[in-house]
């Protein structure tokens, strides 16, 4: 890297934003720390001992502790006052976003290492991060994504009907019906879905069937071996294994079932069917019933529609960005695009009502 400029006023105010920074997040990564245990505890203060350290580099270049210093900015301000509320995946979620724009790839004055330690953090934030989304992928999934459809498909429903202009009491049973069916068939359809999965993981997973003819195996020649090759166990070692667990057999000695050790990381994934079929059900639900309360609260016309789609544009949008965010990606960018697919199926729908040649009551 080649020797930075003198530094300038300006300098020192950029130095002393990033010496706040940095103890923002090493605070946040502590205030998680306090939260968890074993190796994720371990984890999370080392990454707090990295921002000391870069902390300490930019308290260096400023001679010590400035008389004033920046406040924090409403992004450390946020991800610390959660940090101490919730210790939970939006957390990392955030922090793996703060991690990711680290500034100090064009900072002259930020260390080769310290640019290299702001990737390795949103990396290892990330694997954190990571355990969090695998628990929540199955019932998170099945409640925004839910809440995402009964937004999209009731709004769809009441401007096509509104756009041809029925009486507004129409509209309303019209929506409310859409709430209902959509919801049954989100909560069925999804219960099915996450139950077949289960079953499909299940039938996958090695069984105990055999376990109780292991005794009468020949020990030189016996057939659990190609059980392990089929597994991938490579010839030798699967003989090997086979031969053990025949002896262990033959001994008298228990043996662990196979099913209740192997089941449960891919049911976790999975998540319970019931569980999701509730929150289809309900997060549906509750997005379908947003595009129908103009209706409810008695307005109609052009003033129902308006309405409607500002209360769904809003939504629609925290939705996305919720996604956003868990997924480690901009929230801004995943809320306008929910908003863009809401938005426009409404306006095909709306545009088939228009051509029965009604306008709007």
């Amino acid at each position: 890297m080649s020797t930075p400029p003198e530094p300038t006023a300006k300098d020192r105010r950029r130095w002393a934003r990033y010496l706040v920074d940095e103890r923002s997040e090493a605070q946040v990564y502590r205030e998680l720390a306090g939260r968890r245990e074993g190796e994720e505890r371990e984890i999370l203060l080392a990454l707090a001992d990295a921002e000391g350290r870069h902390e300490a580099h930019w308290l260096a270049l400023l001679g010590g502790e400035p008389a004033r210093l920046p406040s924090p900015s409403p992004g450390s301000r946020l991800l610390g006052w959660m940090a101490g509320r919730f210790g939970s995946i939006f957390v990392l979620a955030l922090a793996q976003n703060a991690e990711g724009r680290s500034p100090y790839g064009t900072e002259p004055y930020a260390t080769a290492t310290m640019v290299a330690d702001e990737k390795i953090h949103r990396e290892v934030v990330r694997g954190l991060a990571a355990r969090g989304r695998r628990r929540l992928s199955g019932t998170f999934r099945a409640a925004v994504f839910g809440a995402n459809d009964g937004l999209v498909s009731n709004l769809a429903l009441v401007m096509g009907i509104g756009a041809t202009g029925v009486g507004s009491q129409f509209v309303l049973f019209s929506g409310i019906a859409g709430l209902l069916a959509g919801a049954l068939s989100m909560g069925a359809g999804e219960y099915v879905s996450v139950r077949s999965q289960r079953e499909l993981l299940d039938a996958t997973e090695p069984s105990d069937y055999a376990d109780d003819a292991l005794s009468d195996l020949d020990l030189d020649a016996n057939e659990l071996a190609l059980v392990y090759r089929t597994r991938g166990v490579p010839e030798a070692e699967a003989l090997e294994r086979a031969r053990r667990k025949v002896e262990a057999a033959k001994a008298g000695q228990p043996i662990a079932s196979r099913h209740a050790t192997d089941a449960g990381g891919h049911h976790e994934v999975v998540g319970s069917a019931l569980g999701a079929a509730a929150s289809s059900f309900l997060f549906f639900a509750s997005g379908a019933v947003v595009p129908v309360l103009p209706w409810i609260f008695g307005l109609s016309g052009v003033a129902a529609v308006v309405l409607a789609l500002v209360l769904v544009g809003l939504a629609l949008t925290a939705t996305g960005a919720m996604v956003g965010l868990l997924s480690g990606v901009s929230p801004l960018r995943r809320g306008l695009r929910q908003l863009a697919i809401g938005y426009g199926a409404a306006a095909v729908t709306y545009l088939l009502g228009l051509l029965f040649d009604v306008s709007i009551g």
